[in-house]
């Protein structure tokens, strides 16, 4: 190609990269309209609406419980690659638990606050919403991490099942958070008690450096290659937004994060106790789907792998999905294998 045409094409992927700022920066995310029904302090409960044209197919309500850190508006990216629009339109009756942006004030929150008294509140609000005498439970990320201390630690709730994506349960090998993590180089005390809630940089950082090169010049160079794709535009702004907008980690539940899983990967060797009460995996008799992602450099396999040996659940199934950690949910990929997956087993346990 000449230099003449290489000019031109420089020129011609500026004019569209202008043309379309408003996709990169102002992304439309979260598109799928929903009600708001129950709120603790930041933490608020969505209930996902249905028309005429997208009528509740499925009795039994889904409870999807978010992670602690970022916005859960990935589920809900853009039309077309939004997985609750997709849920909401295959008929289930979709709830989403979005923790909310703690506040310097919220710096003492716990694991014990959101297992013991959060989830099981919400859970209680999804059948008095839904009219439902039992429910779905999915988790993703941290929030399968909750989502399987809740479970662990009431046998007897009102649970038809469980569904785990990409959530870390053994940490026995964490590769480079090994390192960075090492109380010899990183005192995690003097962190929280000096900065209280850790902000959202701190661990932003720490996850992109997981992967460098993608993080901070591999991800706008296909942005630069694709700049003429509108939709490609689109959805680069929705993700980018999504990365960029994390939420500060409440202080003591990063405490306890770091030491009792990181440092002493205390729940899958039945150690861990909340609110004074011993945490089992062996507790959890639900039937369960774990889901993974085969080239998720955050929640690695060998993360995910040993939990269903650890269950006592008789129905129980563990599967590998293409994609990383985010693609798992959000990549063509996901539409064709994880969305259809989830649904089917939905539909197996619904009343």
């Amino acid at each position: 190609m000449s230099t003449g045409q290489d000019m031109e094409k420089m020129v011609a992927r500026l004019r569209s990269l202008s043309e379309h700022t408003t996709k990169i920066v102002d992304a439309q995310v979260g598109q799928t309209p929903k009600t708001l029904v129950w709120t603790k302090n930041k933490a608020k409960l969505y209930r996902y609406e249905h028309t005429s044209d997208t009528p509740i197919k499925l009795k039994t309500p889904l409870l999807i419980v978010y992670a602690l850190v970022n916005k859960p508006f990935v589920l809900d990216l853009l039309p077309g690659r939004s997985f609750i629009e997709y849920l909401v339109k295959q008929g289930v009756d979709v709830y989403l638990l979005d923790w909310g942006t703690p506040g310097p004030e919220d710096k003492r929150l716990r694991f014990d606050d959101l297992v013991m008294e959060y989830l099981p509140r919400a859970v209680r609000q999804v059948l008095k919403t839904s009219k439902a005498k039992h429910l779905n439970i999915l988790g993703y990320c941290l929030g399968g991490v909750l989502t399987t201390l809740y479970v662990a630690t009431h046998p007897d709730a009102p649970l038809n099942s469980v569904i785990l994506l990409a959530a870390p349960i053994d940490f026995s090998h964490v590769d480079l958070f090994s390192s960075w993590l090492d109380p010899r180089y990183q005192d995690i005390d003097k962190l929280v008690d000096t900065m209280g809630n850790v902000p959202a940089e701190f661990v932003g950082v720490g996850t992109k450096l997981l992967k460098p090169y993608l993080s901070f010049v591999g991800t706008y160079q296909n942005l630069w290659e694709n700049a003429e794709d509108e939709k490609f535009v689109e959805t680069w702004g929705a993700m980018n937004r999504w990365i960029e907008e994390s939420v500060p980690f409440p202080g003591e539940a990063f405490r306890q994060w770091i030491k009792d899983f990181y440092h002493s990967n205390k729940l899958i060797n039945d150690q861990l106790v909340i609110a004074g009460q011993q945490v089992r995996l062996s507790n959890i008799k639900f039937p369960i789907l774990n889901i993974a992602a085969e080239a998720d450099h955050l929640v690695q396999l060998s993360q995910t792998q040993p939990t269903l040996n650890k269950v006592g659940s008789t129905e129980k199934e563990f599967v590998i999905m293409p994609g990383g950690h985010i693609g798992l949910v959000t990549s063509r990929k996901a539409v064709k294998n994880l969305w259809p997956k989830v649904v089917d087993w939905l539909a197996k346990h619904s009343d």
